[in-house]
């Protein structure tokens, strides 16, 4: 449980803001690091935390995209094929990876490792094709820089 594994770190948090309720995205995000996505039961022991009902903050973690509510890849992979990026390839890119991986559009390949999903506005039009790995943007892709960058997460994660 969050509260027992991260007590101190949660005291700290929760000791910036003037009302638990306000610390509950500092302390979503820290459910996310450790479970890897916002489960249900995460959302119990955030609410339970932030002295919140389970509805509250499953409405947070429902509004912002940064919360993964279902489990993901260990990179989960955002491309955006908003219509600026698309006209700079960024839909065929979108294709060509899913291909590559050998995945549709929202799936997790078998290994656990990527999860890809297209999103709407990564704020990269002029960079396109562009995606967010885990929260970090990769500019002006193209499907050989892509496979190098694939090549370099196996190789993390084997490390780990």
């Amino acid at each position: 449980m969050l509260a027992d594994k991260h007590q101190e770190r949660i005291s700290k948090i929760l000791a910036k803001y003037p009302d638990k309720r306000s610390a509950v995205m500092p302390i979503l995000y820290m459910a996310q690091e450790e479970y890897g996505w916002v489960s249900p039961e995460a959302i119990e022991e955030v609410a339970d935390i932030c002295e919140l009902d389970p509805t509250q903050v499953t409405s947070v973690a429902g509004f912002y995209t940064m919360f993964r509510e279902t489990p993901k890849g260990k990179y989960w992979l955002q491309v955006c094929t908003d219509f600026p990026c698309a006209l700079r390839g960024a839909e065929t890119f979108h294709h060509d990876l899913l291909k590559e991986l050998g995945i549709e559009e929202g799936e997790t390949t078998k290994d656990g490792m990527f999860t890809v999903e297209h999103v709407m506005c990564l704020a990269g039009c002029d960079r396109a094709p562009m995606l967010q790995c885990n929260f970090h943007f990769h500019e002006n892709l193209n499907m050989d820089k892509m496979k190098e960058l694939l090549a370099q997460w196996r190789a993390e994660a084997e490390k780990k």
